[in-house]
């Protein structure tokens, strides 16, 4: 006989009935309309649950997650999701959210094969390179992996700048910051980067778009 997860249905409803509790209107007004502030690009690891770490409700974060919080150019799933936020949603504040001790980061830093992730990973095998003199200088093992969790957030903040969706809302005008964080698993606190681009002249001028002529 199958699984049915029944525990699950049965978290599920008790959930419900607490916000219903909470607000009985809640769900007839979330189901009308989603109306975040908030893109959420974060990895896919269990223990870092974005809405229960930033304190927001359903309705109020947008959450984009993959293995080791990554932006690819190539990646459409990513792209569109940053899409929809910025030009549907018209999020206002983009949060790239890495956390210490991340699985992906460290699968980076070896060199044994791990199977098709690899191919995922080489994004930051890219950025221990560009930092590899810092990295190295680091002689505990957890520091330096929890070092390059940090400096993969600031690459994956100026890829989500360097994206044509945002360098145009800029360029029409719109309101948008992209923000780096960093996630403590030991702690459950987040802690801001102090890495933060809010305008186009902030973007390398390799890749910043310049506004057609009329």
């Amino acid at each position: 006989m199958p699984d049915t997860l029944q525990h699950l249905f049965d978290n599920n409803r008790a959930w419900s009935r607490q916000m219903l509790e909470h607000d009985p209107c809640f769900f007839q007004k979330l189901s009308s309309q989603q109306a975040p502030e908030f893109l959420w690009i974060g990895c896919a690891d269990s223990r870092v649950p974005a809405n229960e770490i930033t304190g927001l409700l359903p309705g109020e974060l947008f959450v984009h997650r993959n293995v080791a919080n990554l932006v690819y150019a190539s990646d459409l799933n990513c792209l569109s999701v940053i899409e929809f936020a910025v030009n549907t949603l018209h999020i206002k504040h983009i949060i790239v959210c890495g956390h210490y001790g991340c699985g992906g980061v460290k699968a980076a830093m070896q060199q044994q094969t791990h199977g098709l992730i690899d191919n995922w990973l080489n994004g930051i095998r890219d950025t221990y390179a560009r930092y590899e003199e810092e990295l190295l200088a680091i002689p505990d093992l957890t520091a330096r992996a929890n070092r390059l969790c940090e400096l993969n957030v600031i690459t994956q903040v100026a890829q989500v700048a360097r994206t044509s969706i945002v360098q145009e809302a800029w360029l029409r005008g719109q309101l948008l910051t992209v923000h780096g964080w960093i996630y403590g698993l030991n702690d459950g606190q987040t802690k801001d980067l102090d890495v933060c681009i809010d305008r186009l002249e902030q973007v390398n001028p390799l890749y910043r778009l310049v506004a057609a002529t009329p």
